[in-house]
């Protein structure tokens, strides 16, 4: 489906140009026909036959319009094409309408300046702390100097993959497993600049790097887990006790201020209060060793309990 689409946008976008192409070719074809005409009556004069010079002159006539047609180009926006003059360099061209004189003038290459998309991996790739991984990047690049992409390298795709592959490795190599899963996006824009400074020699500039997958051995990634819920599990404790050490600093300041003042009798007389607030209880406060005050307080307590009691 990708073939066909893409095999379908060119037809769609060549359409004009090979409609210009056609009108040329019939006008050529018709102007030459007209010139070659009197040849054809000279050889029905000579040779008693209109043939014998009208055969090549029509392959000839279909040969010079078939020239004269291919002059003609119409590239889309996003297409050049290099120019070769006489097999030396002369120029990039395009887009929108334009001609180029034949024999002279030969067209190198037709590229396309979009941005294009390619994906790059490095296998079994070991970190520096000699892990293997397996890290997946797209790459994001376009040509932005047409000359260099067809004269200065037989095929840029290739080398720019090439390029991005031992970036990659030359990274993961640089860096610990640790770094690799955390720094995604820096290790990106570091990939980025590498491949942007070897690429541009190429005529190619990278806009983006991303790294989409990094794969690592199953038994390492458990033993990963494992790890991280130890240290989460040492975090929690370590936090646990860090509050009670507060607690317990509290309490102790809380102790020498009631021991230094006579703040304990009135704390003893606040919990009293409370609890003197709750239902059915009662409070008795009498001096300690008081016999007397003892034997009241145990009356009211026992009327309490006597008059709780449900009645039969």
């Amino acid at each position: 489906m990708g073939v066909w689409g893409k095999y379908m946008n060119n037809r769609n976008t060549n359409t004009v140009q090979a409609f210009i192409r056609f009108v040329a070719w019939f006008s050529s074809f018709i102007v030459l026909g007209l010139i070659f005409l009197p040849l054809g009556a000279l050889s029905t004069s000579v040779f008693g036959d209109f043939w014998v010079l009208g055969v090549p002159l029509l392959i000839l006539n279909l040969w010079l319009s078939g020239v004269v047609s291919k002059m003609f180009f119409v590239l889309p926006e996003w297409q050049k094409i290099v120019l070769l003059r006489l097999g030396k360099f002369d120029s990039v061209r395009g887009a929108g309408f334009f001609w180029v004189p034949p024999f002279i003038y030969s067209v190198a290459a037709t590229l396309d300046t979009r941005i294009e998309v390619n994906q790059v991996e490095a296998t079994n790739t070991l970190t520096k702390d000699n892990v293997p991984a397996k890290v997946t990047a797209a790459i994001e690049y376009k040509v932005e100097d047409p000359r260099k992409a067809v004269i200065d390298v037989y095929n840029y795709r290739s080398s720019v993959t090439w390029l991005s592959t031992e970036a990659l490795k030359n990274t993961i190599g640089s860096l610990t497993l640790k770094e690799l899963l955390s720094e995604r996006d820096q290790i990106a824009e570091s990939l980025k600049t590498q491949i942007d400074e070897s690429a541009a020699k190429y005529g190619v500039d990278v806009n983006a790097v991303r790294i989409t997958d990094i794969d690592t051995p199953q038994s390492l990634v458990e033993e990963l887990a494992v790890i991280a819920r130890a240290r989460r599990a040492a975090e929690a404790k370590a936090i646990q006790a860090e509050a009670e050490i507060g607690v317990a600093k509290k309490l102790s300041e809380a102790s020498k201020i009631l021991n230094t003042s006579k703040a304990m009798q009135l704390r003893e007389l606040q919990i009293l209060s409370d609890i003197s607030k709750e239902e059915s209880s009662m409070v008795i406060v009498y001096p300690y060793g008081d016999r007397e005050a003892k034997i009241i307080a145990d009356a009211a307590a026992g009327s309490r309990v006597h008059t709780s009691k449900p009645k039969k």
